[in-house]
């Protein structure tokens, strides 16, 4: 495949405080690479540069084969950018909002069909005040398509949705891959990240503590646990064949007649790797 973003040795400061160090990865074409960490990590600085919206002190970046520092309008029109707020005319109307933002690219998608892509049929023509928070967002993700991007960058597209709006912008943001476009997501809901990425790197004090796909990261973590209660006493048994286990287990249970009370298993999630990379050691 081809590389959509490379990053090598990214570097950013402000005064004393190195906010980027040394950060190195690559994206390739049509796939949904996640940037995590938690508040101060180098996210937003490290997404800014690659939108062009901020300089870099030292690295090399290139963004769909072009340095986002010297880049013009027409490789803007190659990228769509979702920010986590913004503003849009509250009484304009869903279809005149993107007609609007259409008509600043020289090939935009046709309105309808982004309209479509977003699941905003029924509220087309409904003005933007009256929407709710999530068809908001989804408007958002609308104007960062009505474009054609080739790049997509959403930062932290679902915040504040509820569990339902959540699933649905999941299936939005599906959807991209299946558009052929490219996707960076940044995100603070680690199932998301699970869910929706290929692959996702881990930031922490400005730099990559991990980066790999998902299932790969959960891996590197201890084994599955299985637990249960027997006899009063709780019991725990740490595999990596837990299906081998768990059969061996309930079959001897049955056998003798005896219940394996709260049997729960647990395997490592990406939200047990985040933690494990960003959490303060303790003192």
């Amino acid at each position: 495949m081809s590389r959509a973003v490379v990053v090598e040795g990214l570097e950013k400061a402000y005064g004393e405080v190195r906010a980027v160090r040394g950060v190195s990865f690559t994206i390739e074409t049509g796939e949904v690479f996640g940037l995590l960490g938690p508040n101060g990590a180098g996210k937003t600085t490290t997404v800014e540069i690659l939108e062009g919206y901020r300089t870099r002190d030292a690295g090399r970046i290139e963004v769909l084969g072009v340095d986002p520092a010297t880049a013009g309008s027409a490789w803007r029109e190659r990228i769509g950018v979702v920010l986590q707020s913004g503003s849009l005319y509250p009484q304009l109307t869903v279809v005149e909002i993107l007609r609007l933002f259409g008509g600043y690219y020289e090939r935009p998608r046709d309105v309808g069909e982004v309209i479509g892509i977003v699941g905003l049929e029924e509220k087309k023509d409904q003005r933007v005040h009256t929407l709710s928070g999530g068809q908001k967002r989804r408007l958002d993700l609308a104007i960062a398509l009505v474009g054609d991007p080739e790049l997509v960058f959403l930062d932290e597209p679902t915040t504040g949705f509820d569990p339902e709006a959540r699933r649905r912008a999941w299936d939005t943001i599906r959807s991209l891959r299946e558009l052929g476009k490219t996707t960076l997501l940044t995100t603070h809901y680690l199932d998301e990240a699970e869910r929706l990425c290929d692959r996702v790197a881990v930031l922490r004090d400005g730099k990559i503590a991990a980066l790999g796909r998902p299932a790969e990261l959960t891996g590197a973590l201890p084994p599955t646990e299985i637990r249960y209660r027997l006899d009063g006493q709780e019991v725990v048994v740490r595999t990596e064949e837990p299906t081998r286990v768990l059969n061996e287990l309930t079959a001897e249970a049955l056998r003798s007649g005896v219940e394996l009370e709260a049997l729960e298993v647990s395997r490592p999630s990406l939200e047990d790797v985040y933690l494990s990379l960003t959490q303060e050691s303790p003192r």
